[in-house]
């Protein structure tokens, strides 16, 4: 008996010691985080927890997982939560959010659990685009990131069963975004306030090999909008997996309203982005039209990219390409005005600012026979990219134009021939003759920028220009 009272007394005591023998299977289960189908590696300092009936979550973790931007704020115990399209803000052991700047309570409050910020599930989810679920008795927290798409009258809910499609470029210049794809696609374009945004939605596509833009590992990226004084930011990423989304946001460097067009031509996609003219009425032409030219002369317009308010993009070394445009076009105008069967006419002669509309108005009502608009290209993130580009818009007019006058000046320069393009830019758009745009070089790759200013690189630019118009003009 005295043995027995031993042993019991004995056993009780292991389990004091060891309250885990004996009753393993009363432990609840490890926590999971299931996200788009994958679960999340959870580090041991970083595991869901439940505070007052609240799941919350180690939001660096999914944040990661997920390709949101998260910064922490140690002094104020602060973190920053964004997506392509939200922010939000929210503070340890404050009830208090922010959506987007606005004011939002939670039921609970953020809080460091072992060095790690815990957030309430629920809260950041549904504020950040997912779908969220918590099983209870699993202890399984899952997250979905893909969203109906929404088609481009706004309704939900319709998805394309087509084959997916690979974005293989995409810039923005002349306020235009261009995005080239290898084949077609109907885009859901919406905006947003708090800032001003467009944010464009590509459904079945995704980022090609060979995509030229730079991407991070978390397939997101910013393209180069230096020199534009309306947009701060134009930022992309592969929004979602299944189905796979490419999202594009225009950001406005103010708190102006946007106006806005698409057009899907030859696999590429175009949104003009224009600020909005808040009363809605014509302005009138500031440009003086000169009477049409009715000697026999062909009429040739040369119009000199950006100017004024505008600068264009910036150079690697600070050069503005408007001004590098006016000097080409100055030239260019010089020698056209020697030759005798060719009226020159410029949509501005100095540094002044003639919108796009009124660049292509004065070349309508002139009824020229040819338009070309030179620029200067730029990829600030890739500083090696060089060579020399020209842009036509459908027409074959336009194509042969194009073609001649890249030929002269590839010959002339000695640049990479990056080639002759078709691309959708209102000013060879919209004008009704054969209409050229010409990127000379890169003002963002050293070399290049340098030999741009030189008076002996722009001589012969301007030469060869002027070889081209009167060879597709047979003077």
């Amino acid at each position: 008996m005295k043995k027995t009272m031993i042993l019991f007394l004995f056993s009780l005591l292991l389990c004091s010691i060891f309250p885990s023998i004996g009753h393993a299977s009363s432990n609840p289960p490890k926590a999971k985080i299931i996200l788009d189908g994958k679960e999340i590696e959870l580090p041991s300092h970083a595991q869901v927890s439940i505070i007052n009936n609240s799941v919350m979550i180690p939001i660096r973790v999914v944040a990661e997982n997920l390709n949101f931007k998260v910064t922490w704020d140690q002094k104020i115990k602060r973190v920053k939560i964004q997506n392509d399209t939200d922010t939000l803000t929210l503070t340890v052991n404050k009830k208090e959010a922010l959506i987007n700047d606005i004011p939002s309570l939670l039921e609970v409050s953020p809080r460091n659990l072992n060095k790690t910020v815990v957030v309430p599930l629920r809260f950041v989810s549904e504020n950040m685009g997912l779908a969220v679920k918590w099983d209870n008795k699993n202890k399984v927290v899952t997250l979905t990131s893909s969203i109906p798409v929404a088609d481009s009258n706004g309704s939900e809910g319709e998805t394309y069963e087509e084959s997916v499609k690979q974005v293989n470029d995409m810039y923005f210049a002349n306020n235009q975004l261009v995005v080239s794809l290898d084949g077609e696609v109907k885009p859901s374009i919406s905006t947003l306030a708090n800032p001003q945004r467009i944010v464009v939605d590509i459904p079945n596509a995704t980022f090609s090999s060979s995509f030229s833009q730079s991407l991070n590992i978390g397939t997101i990226g910013k393209l180069d909008v230096s020199g534009y004084s309306s947009v701060s930011e134009v930022r992309y990423s592969l929004f979602s997996r299944d189905p796979e989304v490419v999202r594009i946001v225009i950001v406005a460097d103010e708190e102006i309203p946007f106006e806005f067009q698409t057009e899907m031509e030859s696999n590429t996609l175009v949104v003009d982005v224009t600020e909005a003219d808040e009363n809605n009425t014509a302005v009138p032409l500031p440009l003086p039209v000169p009477p049409v030219d009715n000697s026999g002369r062909k009429t040739v317009v040369i119009d000199p990219g950006h100017g004024g308010s505008d600068p264009g993009t910036i150079g690697i070394t600070n050069t503005h390409e408007k001004d590098f445009t006016l000097a080409l076009a100055l030239k260019v105008e010089a020698l056209l005005e020697n030759e005798t069967q060719i009226n020159v006419v410029m949509t501005r002669d100095e540094d002044v600012y003639p919108t796009r509309t009124e660049r292509v108005a004065l070349a309508n009502q002139l009824k020229a026979d040819i338009f070309v608009s030179i620029h200067g290209n730029s990829v600030l993130a890739s500083p090696q990219a060089s060579g020399t580009e020209s842009y036509y818009y459908q027409r074959s007019s336009s194509k042969d134009l194009a073609k001649v006058i890249h030929k002269h000046l590839v010959k002339a320069l000695g640049f990479k021939d990056r080639g002759v393009k078709e691309g959708n830019y209102q000013v060879i758009r919209e004008t009704t003759m054969a209409a050229a745009l010409l990127e000379i070089g890169f003002l963002s790759n050293l070399a290049e920028e340098e030999a741009l200013f030189t008076e002996a690189v722009q001589d012969k630019a301007a030469q060869a220009i002027v070889e081209g118009i009167k060879e597709y003009l047979g003077v």
